[in-house]
């Protein structure tokens, strides 16, 4: 690992450095000056959720017309387009004069935080690497457990000592200032993979976006892509209403969020050796078990245990699915046209994050308890695995 990491520094480094920036656009940290817009525009929670949900939802139906710019530009070329942008968003959000001025900075942070820094990154390292594009994949996704670890609370000590907005400038300022240069020079020169990814003995056919959509076999996968987005989100949303109705304390989350973050970066790493020695498409059909049984333990165990087996079992879940499936697509469609592949890809993500929490809701509303809910998840986990085996089986052979 440390030769490899010798050898691929800036790239490495570069991705990691992307998608740890991306926090900016990610719910957990957007949620955290939800309070402030809300007292200063006189919002209640449900019209915020809706001004979110609307603005979540157009940035998803944006990406695959902007994230395809990752095919035609340089990577450099395209980084030097979405951090200043975003880092605008960061400003227009935190001085933002009205509701519709906030919902437009929302929908940028979405779009060019959530959506395009990680969309680069993991574009760019599945098009780079082969033979070893599992160990990088698993590098670069850390940048987002970094960001979960580091800067809600960098955030929240900044905010006390100078407000929120100044927590919002100075996050503009380090993503022009430090970000901005880091990871143009580290992308301004693309890597020439060598080797090829296991199971290929020659280059993947380089399918092009509407080949790949007209592949049925896209659409099974995104069948188990979608489960850990939906579910997690689902859960964190909840996360009140789950302390409440099991009598839990109010700071088993935080805690819970920690053993999560720290299993996700074990299997991560585990994950991307287990892609370099066997191949993506044979991990396919084993990734969503630990999600099943997360379900299930969250269900049926109501001491505060059931909560650490969940989190522990969900980040085990998040481990393997976000290095998978950034290994998984170039193993099955080239690397050619890759960006616009993924941006079709990630707007379907982004609904299952909106819509989880939405559709568990209303179900709660109507007197569906969310452990019930949850044994229904894990069942339609394990019965996706089944068709993920025979979508594996079938990539294997065609």
């Amino acid at each position: 690992m440390i030769g490899f990491l010798k050898q691929n520094f800036r790239w490495i480094a570069g991705g990691a450095l992307l998608t740890f920036a991306s926090s900016f656009g990610q719910t957990f940290f957007v949620s955290g000056a939800s309070a402030e817009w809300r007292a200063l525009f006189g919002l209640s929670d449900g019209q915020f959720g809706t001004l979110y949900m609307i603005a979540t939802l157009c940035s998803a139906l944006s990406l695959p017309f902007i994230g395809r710019l990752v095919d035609v530009w340089p990577e450099h070329k395209v980084i030097m387009l979405t951090i200043p942008v975003l880092a605008f968003a960061c400003l227009l959000a935190a001085y933002a004069p009205n509701v519709l001025v906030l919902g437009f900075a929302i929908y940028l942070l979405r779009l060019f935080g959530q959506g395009m820094m990680s969309h680069i990154a993991i574009t760019a390292t599945g098009r780079w690497f082969a033979a070893q594009r599992g160990r990088a994949m698993s590098l670069v996704v850390l940048g987002h457990q970094g960001g979960e670890a580091i800067l809600p609370s960098l955030y929240v000590a900044i905010s006390l000592a100078a407000g929120w907005q100044m927590a919002w400038t100075l996050g503009a300022g380090a993503l022009l200032l430090i970000a901005l240069p880091i990871a143009v020079t580290a992308f301004r020169v693309p890597r020439t993979p060598r080797g090829h990814a296991p199971e290929i003995e020659t280059e993947a056919r380089n399918w092009t976006r509407a080949e790949a959509l007209r592949d049925p076999i896209f659409w099974v996968l995104l069948m188990g892509v979608l489960a850990p987005p939906f579910i997690g989100t689902t859960i964190f949303f909840h996360q009140d209403y789950l302390t409440a109705y099991r009598g839990w304390p109010a700071a088993l989350f935080a805690t819970g969020f920690t053993a999560m973050a720290l299993t996700t970066v074990c299997f991560a790493l585990i994950c991307g050796a287990l892609i370099d020695r066997f191949g993506a498409r044979r991990i396919l059909p084993f990734f969503l078990i630990p999600l099943s049984s997360a379900c299930f333990s969250a269900s049926v165990i109501e001491s505060g245990t059931g909560l650490y087996v969940f989190m522990i079992l969900l980040g085990v879940s998040y481990g393997f699915s976000s290095t998978l499936f950034g290994s998984l697509w170039p193993e099955i469609y080239g690397t050619k046209h890759l960006g616009a592949i993924r941006s079709v890809m990630m707007p379907f993500m982004v609904f299952a994050t909106a819509a989880g929490p939405g559709i568990t809701g209303t179900l709660i509303d109507r007197g569906v308890s969310l452990p019930t809910q949850l044994l229904a998840m894990g069942s339609y986990c394990l019965i996706a695995c089944v068709i993920m085996g025979f979508a594996s089986w079938r990539l294997r052979h065609r």
